[in-house]
C-alpha cells in the first residue's frame, strides 16, 4: 500500500489553499463586487479576514496555515488507516 509523504501533501494543501484564497479575494475586489456570499461564509473563521486587498493577505496567511493543519491530519489519517 502507498504512503503518503505527510509533509509534502501537509504543504502542498496549504500553499494551494492560501494561494487560491488570495487569488479569488484579489478577483473579487479587482471587480469592484461589494458582496460575496462564499468568500463572506470565511470571515467568521478567519480572524481579520476581509473582501479588501489586506484582507486578501491575512486570507493568503490564514488559508495557508489552515490549508497544512488539515492537509497533515489528512495525510497522517490516511497513513494510519492504510496499514
Amino acid at each position: 500500500m502507498m504512503k503518503l509523504n505527510v509533509k509534502a501533501f501537509a504543504l502542498t494543501c496549504g500553499i494551494f489553499w492560501g494561494a487560491s484564497l488570495f487569488l479569488m479575494t484579489v478577483w473579487v475586489v479587482w471587480r469592484g463586487e461589494v458582496s460575496n456570499g462564499l468568500l463572506e461564509s470565511f470571515k467568521p473563521f478567519y480572524a481579520g479576514y476581509a473582501l479588501t486587498y489586506v484582507g486578501s493577505a491575512i486570507g493568503l496567511v490564514w488559508g495557508f496555515l489552515d490549508g497544512l493543519f488539515c492537509g497533515a491530519v489528512f495525510g497522517w489519517l490516511y497513513n494510519w488507516l492504510s496499514k
